[in-house]
């Protein structure tokens, strides 16, 4: 019930608007009976496209991985799975590819369609991989056709490990079934086995365009695998190596830093004590420069004491000059002012002879010296107003 509410009514509308999948063959499926699809695999999204474009029901096989997980998601995978027509399969070879093919035979035995991807699982690389022998020997021992059929552009619109598809248009090519019967009763002969499956896949491979791989695709995905592993061993190692570099070079900074900082440790320290001594220098010069300015003042004013005392000196030399000067010319004034009635042929050896003939007063009292300070009678003239 479930398969044909999701096929009609909640994806297989929607899924035919957006995709739009371009069908060839169609013809080739019987519409009534048993048959088993074969087709490639390059997609999960194979087995929703197959049965959207098919009328009839039809049954897959599933990995049973998908059956198993019984968190809240793996109950709801599993629920879908069965709900679209999967059944679940062990694919680890021996008695579970018996029960793989009896389980397909029983969905034959019913009339219906099996539909079965005979590479075994999706192809890694978009190429088409060699065929495993059970959907040949399910189609002998049902005695079924087996029809090729070419899932193209699904891998495009959903590749592997992508949970939300592409749009872009998708095609599903049918080809011309391949008759089992001339080989009723030889399920057992390997070579007839693999000779139907080569043909099987001769036939997808002309249908898909795809490059044929003559090597399981299970074996190339594990050398795949074994090559990531590889790869991902020698970058741990790879990545083990930076990191112990990385630390090397961490401890190495650290030293380095610790270095820098005691060295600007003791660039500090010591550009503190320069600058102490500095300071200290400084202090000194300062005070040898008050000191040296204090003598300067000292000797300037000892200098400046010294030049009032020879400026003392000087004034009263020069009172002394100008006082003798005016007592001098007051005697002569004197002697010129009595009249002397014996006449005195003895030369004058007094000061006046110094002075060169005598003269009266009024010839040369224009030219006499202005008597200074309290030795001049009758100057105003302060001495103080001279000496500064």
């Amino acid at each position: 019930m479930l398969y044909w509410v999701l096929k009609h009514i909640l994806l297989g509308p929607l899924m035919s608007v957006l995709f739009r999948p371009r069908v060839e063959g169609a013809a080739n499926v019987p519409r009534y009976g048993p048959a088993i699809l074969a087709s490639n695999h390059l997609s999960f999204s194979d087995s929703l496209f197959l049965p959207l474009v098919v009328d009839r029901r039809i049954t897959f096989p599933a990995k049973m991985e998908y059956f198993t997980d019984r968190s809240l998601i793996g109950r709801l995978k599993a629920f879908f799975f069965r709900g679209t027509g999967q059944i679940p399969i062990d694919r680890t070879g021996g008695q579970a590819s018996r029960a793989a093919i009896d389980a397909g035979l029983a969905v034959l035995a019913r009339g219906e369609l099996f539909g079965i991807y005979p590479e075994g699982t999706r192809s890694p690389d978009g190429r088409l991989y060699r065929g495993k022998t059970g959907i040949a020997r399910m189609a002998i021992e049902a005695g079924v056709p087996i029809i090729p059929v070419a899932m193209i552009g699904t891998d495009k619109a959903q590749p592997t490990g992508q949970k939300i598809p592409h749009i872009t248009p998708i095609g599903v090519r049918f080809g011309t079934p391949i008759d089992v019967s001339p080989y009723a009763g030889r399920s057992d002969d390997r070579a007839v086995l693999r000779q139907i499956t080569d043909e099987v896949m001769a036939s997808l491979a002309q249908l898909s365009g795809q490059e044929y791989v003559n090597e399981y695709a299970a074996v190339r995905k594990a050398a795949i695998a074994q090559k990531a592993e590889e790869l991902l061993a020698a970058a741990r190692v790879e990545s083990e190596r930076a990191r112990a570099k990385a630390e090397e070079l961490v401890v190495s900074a650290r030293a380095e830093t610790e270095k820098a900082r005691v060295r600007a440790d003791e660039l500090v320290a010591s550009a503190k004590a320069e600058s102490e001594r500095a300071m200290v220098r400084a202090d000194e010069f300062v005070a040898s420069a008050k000191a040296e300015s204090e003598r300067a003042r000292v000797r300037a004013d000892e200098f400046v004491a010294s030049a009032k005392a020879e400026s003392e000196k000087a004034w009263a030399r020069a009172d002394e000059f100008v006082t003798s000067a005016v007592d001098r010319a007051r005697a002569r004034r004197d002697r010129d002012d009595t009249p002397d009635d014996t006449p005195d042929d003895t030369p004058d050896d007094g000061p006046d002879d110094l002075h060169g003939p005598e003269r009266t007063p009024d010839e040369h009292d224009d030219a006499a010296p202005t008597p200074r300070g309290d030795a001049a009678e009758g100057s105003g003239t302060p001495r103080t107003a001279a000496t500064g």
